[in-house]
Parts: C-alpha cells; sequence; structure tokens
C-alpha cells in the first residue's frame, strides 16, 4: 500500500458552483474519491459515491429528477443519503447504502469532505471575506494539472520562478535579487518578499492603468504567500508608488489584489487546480475583471507545463535526492505541516476515533 499523501479529513474545493446546474451531475475525482454531485431538491448540493450498486455504472452519466439521481444505465435511484430509492419494476430498496459525502456550497464553490463524513466540521471552511465583501471583485478559472499537489503548493510559496517562468507578464530580476522571509505561525506558513524603487512588469503596468494610475513611474512591490492545510494558498500581491508605503499605501496610491489558490488533489499525481484574483479597487468594473482574469488565465498556463514535466522528472528519478535552498523554506515547511496533518488522521483511524485537531506550533522564522 502507498503512503497517504494527502489529508482526507479536511474540505477542499470540489468545483465551481457554475459546474452543477440543472438536472445534469457532476462526476469528478477528489482524493481517489470518485464522487457524483448533483443538486437535490430545493437546489441543495450532494455528493455520492459515483458508483451504482446494480451494475457499478458510473452515476454521474445519468441525470437528477425529482431530487433523486438517477442512474443512466437502467434507471435505479438514489438519494442523497446514499440509499437507493427505487428501480423500474424491481424491489431495491434492500441494496447496501452507498458512500456520501460531507458538502457544502459556500462562496461560490462547492466544497467537499473526501474523508470520514462524521467528522465534517462547516466551520472549518475557511472565510473568505473577498467573497462576500462588495468592496471586492473575483474572476477566475479551473486547470486539470498532471502533478502532485504539493509541487503546486511549492511553486506557489516561492516566486522566485516568475523571473524565469513568467519573463512577460509578472517577471522582473528584481524578485530573485529580493531576500525571501519565512514565518510559521501555528499550522499557517507564511512567505514575504519586499521590493523597493522599481518598475513594474507589464501585469502590473496594466493594473496601475486600471486603477487610474501612472504606470511608468517607480513602485515598491510585495509578495505575501500564506498557506494553510489541507493546500489553500493566498497571496497578497501588489504595487504602490514608491515612497508611500508599499503593502500598507494608501488605496489611490497602488493597485493591489489577492490571488487565490485552492489545490485539489484529484490522484497523487494530479490535481484540480481552482485559481482565481481577487481585488479591492473598482470592482464594479467587470471589463477589468474579464482582462485580469485572461491575463492571470495564461500567467498559470505557463505554470502548468513546468509542474506536468516536473512530475515526469520526479517519477523517472525517484532515488534522487532534491536540493534545498533558503528559497524553497515556505514548501518545505507546508510540507511539514501537511505531514502532521496526515499523521494525526492516521493516528486517530488507528486509535478508532479521527481527530481534527490540527497540531499548532508557535510563531518561529526559518531559515535555511
Amino acid at each position: 500500500m502507498s503512503k497517504q499523501t494527502y489529508p482526507k479529513n479536511a474540505w477542499y474545493v470540489a468545483a465551481m458552483s457554475e459546474e452543477v446546474m440543472g438536472s445534469k451531475p457532476l462526476g469528478r475525482k477528489i482524493c481517489g474519491e470518485s464522487i457524483a454531485f448533483y443538486r437535490s431538491l430545493e437546489n441543495e448540493i450532494a455528493a455520492v459515491l459515483d458508483f451504482c450498486p446494480h451494475r457499478g455504472a458510473a452515476l454521474s452519466l445519468g441525470y437528477v429528477e425529482d431530487g433523486l439521481l438517477v442512474c443512466g444505465y437502467h434507471g435505479l435511484k438514489m438519494g442523497a443519503d446514499g440509499k437507493t430509492k427505487e428501480m423500474p419494476l424491481q424491489r431495491v430498496k434492500g441494496f447496501p447504502c452507498m458512500k456520501s459525502y460531507a458538502v457544502e456550497e459556500r462562496y461560490g464553490f462547492i466544497w467537499v469532505w473526501p474523508g470520514d463524513q462524521s467528522q465534517a466540521d462547516k466551520s472549518l471552511i475557511p472565510h473568505l471575506e473577498w467573497a462576500v465583501n462588495p468592496e471586492w471583485a473575483y474572476g477566475g478559472g479551473l486547470y486539470h494539472i498532471n502533478c502532485d499537489y504539493r509541487l503546486m503548493v511549492d511553486n506557489l510559496m516561492d516566486l522566485t520562478h516568475e523571473t524565469y517562468v513568467h519573463a512577460s507578464s509578472i517577471g522582473q530580476k528584481e524578485i530573485d535579487e529580493s531576500p525571501v522571509s519565512t514565518t510559521v505561525e501555528g499550522d499557517k506558513v507564511i512567505t514575504s518578499r519586499y521590493m523597493e524603487n522599481i518598475m513594474a512588469p507589464p501585469f502590473w503596468q496594466a493594473a496601475l492603468r486600471g486603477n487610474g494610475l501612472a504606470d511608468d513611474v517607480l513602485v515598491d512591490r510585495w509578495q505575501i504567500c500564506r498557506f494553510s492545510p489541507p493546500s489553500h494558498v493566498m497571496i497578497d500581491v501588489g504595487v504602490a508608488h514608491a515612497g508611500n508605503g508599499g503593502f500598507e499605501a494608501p488605496a489611490d496610491k497602488k493597485a493591489s489584489s489577492t490571488v487565490v489558490d485552492f489545490i485539489t488533489p484529484e490522484t497523487e499525481t494530479s490535481i484540480w487546480y481552482f485559481w482565481g484574483m481577487a481585488r479591492n479597487f473598482k470592482p464594479e468594473d467587470k471589463a477589468l475583471t474579464d482582462t485580469i482574469r485572461e491575463g492571470q488565465g495564461k500567467i498559470f498556463a505557463e505554470d502548468l507545463e513546468v509542474l506536468e514535466r516536473q512530475q515526469q522528472n520526479l517519477l523517472a528519478f525517484p532515488d534522487y535526492d532534491l536540493l534545498k535552498l533558503d528559497i524553497d523554506a515556505g514548501g518545505v515547511q507546508s510540507r511539514r505541516i501537511i505531514d502532521r496533518v496526515i499523521a494525526n488522521e492516521q493516528l486517530g483511524k488507528e486509535q478508532g476515533n479521527t481527530s481534527n485537531t490540527q497540531t499548532t506550533a508557535p510563531l518561529q522564522t526559518v531559515s535555511f
């Protein structure tokens, strides 16, 4: 049996709300679990194992009728509790109950708990201020990427690669010429980098113009990456006209945003990557939202090939001991937290009482 690489007793983004509409279910594998998502009565989201107990067909190929999920093979009808309700001319209520999943629709996303449903606590879904505050606008998308989810965590917790992978948009030499600081606060990891008196790269020049600011003057730039388990990364990014306080600059002197990254394992070597950008300037400007989404989508597409080829290399050279530098501290510390959460989960299973509690640690500064 292979070693578990992701927590299962945790909330993951499984889909965007608009992916599950009307009478059509959505089939998606999350943390190795094949799940059918659909809308039952009163448009409530439901999630059951994507497996018909009659002949093993994929329930997600069926349709929804009167709040029940109808198998598209022989018409078996299943409820949100995983119990078979009926089937034409057949007695099926004695069929074994199939697995159902704790699921919640919030902030425009569908969240699922792929592990022990009895341990699911909706209060553990992170609060997303930008999703409920009218002073913010959000635009994002979804990529399927063939890589270990931890490689994406590494990628986002060390933005040094922007200089090279994203040279035409957000990259600039000042990134890898500026030191990065890494701290651990309980079960969260924060990496931060600040650059002063530089010229903004093309993407941020466009953002400055979008906020009605000059784009041809010196700026202060920041990147503050925040990891939280199981695999969420929020990144405060932006530029401000130099000398106005950088990250703390007033709104009329900067263009700032939060890069939203929900990284959901599909298998041990593939992910669903929900990406987006939330901004708190000109939230009413839908054209600007579309422009930023398009630009950001192209940027993340550049990461896709790098990560997939990296995964192929790691599989081809499993015994190679990778080097670790100070810029890797954010990813290394995030992996340590992930390992701790998995260990706690497995210990709970062994004791017959799976625990959600994540071990915390005091604030510390990390250096290599």
